[in-house]
């Protein structure tokens, strides 16, 4: 069953190449979705796809991250089944662009 999960990430977690490991944790794990910084501080996005590779990106959000980063807390919400995936790929958004590489 596929699952479209948003989630937002406090703590240092900008300027650590964040974004960067995670598209790349979620390619690894065949997740489309996006993920952005914001204002905040923090980082945010939408994961999709088979429940047990999301379970396991939700505790790489929690406790891994990227090398630099320190991880307080991972907020998820909007859980919900899906169909099919709404994206084609995990792109890191910046502005009004989406970058996949």
């Amino acid at each position: 069953m596929l699952q479209s999960v948003d989630f937002e990430v406090f703590g240092i977690v900008q300027g650590v190449f964040f974004r960067k490991y995670t598209r790349d944790k979620g390619k690894e794990l065949n997740l489309k979705g996006w993920c952005m910084n914001t204002s905040k501080g923090t980082v945010v996005g939408t994961m999709q796809g088979k429940e047990e590779n999301i379970e396991e990106m939700k505790d790489w959000l929690r406790h891994t991250g990227s090398p630099m980063s320190k991880i307080e807390k991972c907020l998820f919400t909007n859980e919900r089944h899906i169909s099919k995936e709404e994206f084609s790929d995990f792109f890191i958004k910046k502005g009004d662009k989406m970058y996949s590489k």
